[in-house]
């Protein structure tokens, strides 16, 4: 029961810290996701360490990663040109040739699990700002934070409903082999929340069908369960049971994101396609 409060409170306060960052301003998005990119890179070269020969540059690798969502923030903002990208180029050349020089016998393990970590913590979530801007005929950028906002809130409903409902109902393993307690029945149960807030969404915001938010939410319910199993994998396989312990009652930074993780470049494919065409 303590657990379980503990979880609350610190899910609640979460939810207003990063609701609010979103929906306030986009400089208060940009130093709020700066700062969860850091913390979930450095917890997952953390978590490397022991296979690799990182851990002196790890700070480094954690400081790339934000630069790539600053970059992408600055360009779909209209800040900037595409000329930002260089320097994140270079450093992923830097990344590949510096293994000449380490004379480490792990060069393949250290340059997997290095790009890995620029790919899941840092690429997937500077999509974001794909999502948060929009640019017109001028190259002159909006932002908008609704979908994005919308993309969490039904991530924090699915996985309500599915605590909820698997922890009530749940018997039949959705994916026994990487995470034991998930079921079939918390994921139905998720579902059937964050669909449910869907509607919520299509009564407040009629500019968009309901239909859209429907599959919107759909979307990031199927490939934010796909993100939370591919994290559970690679917990597996590195013999851990949490990330991290930064956040009480939730585990670590990667454990609190990796439904969102996976979920956003999913999210952007559906926006592109059935919601701005």
């Amino acid at each position: 029961m303590k657990n379980l409060i503990t979880r609350a409170l610190t899910g609640i306060i979460f939810v207003v810290v990063l609701a609010g960052a979103i929906f306030f301003h986009s400089i208060s998005y940009l130093i709020v996701f700066g700062i969860i990119i850091f913390l979930t890179l450095k917890e997952y070269y953390g978590l490397s360490e022991q296979y690799t020969a990182i851990k002196k540059t790890s700070w480094l690798y954690c400081l790339g990663g934000v630069y790539l969502f600053l970059a992408t923030f600055l360009y779909m903002g209209s800040y900037t040109t595409a000329q930002v990208f260089l320097p994140y180029l270079l450093f992923i050349m830097y990344i590949i040739i510096s293994e000449i020089y380490r004379k480490t016998s792990t060069p393949i393990l250290n340059w997997a699990f290095v790009i890995f970590g620029q790919l899941f913590c840092a690429l997937f979530f500077s999509l974001a700002n794909f999502i948060v801007f929009t640019k017109n005929g001028n190259e002159e950028s909006t932002y908008t934070p609704l979908l994005l906002l919308a993309i969490f809130i039904f991530v924090w409903m699915n996985d309500t409903g599915a605590f909820l409902i698997g922890s009530l109902l749940g018997k039949h393993k959705l994916f026994e082999r990487i995470s034991p307690k998930k079921s079939w029945e918390g994921f139905y149960g998720g579902l059937l929340f964050a669909l449910a807030s869907s509607f919520v969404f299509a009564y407040l915001f009629p500019d968009i069908s309901w239909y859209k938010w429907l599959g919107l939410a759909a979307v990031i319910v199927i490939f934010g369960t796909w993100g939370d199993l591919c994290e559970s994998l690679l917990k597996r396989t590195l013999g851990v049971k949490d990330s991290g312990h930064l956040l009480p009652g939730h585990g670590g930074m990667l454990d609190r994101f990796d439904s969102v993780i996976m979920a956003i470049p999913a999210a952007l494919i559906y926006i592109e396609l059935a919601i701005r065409n």
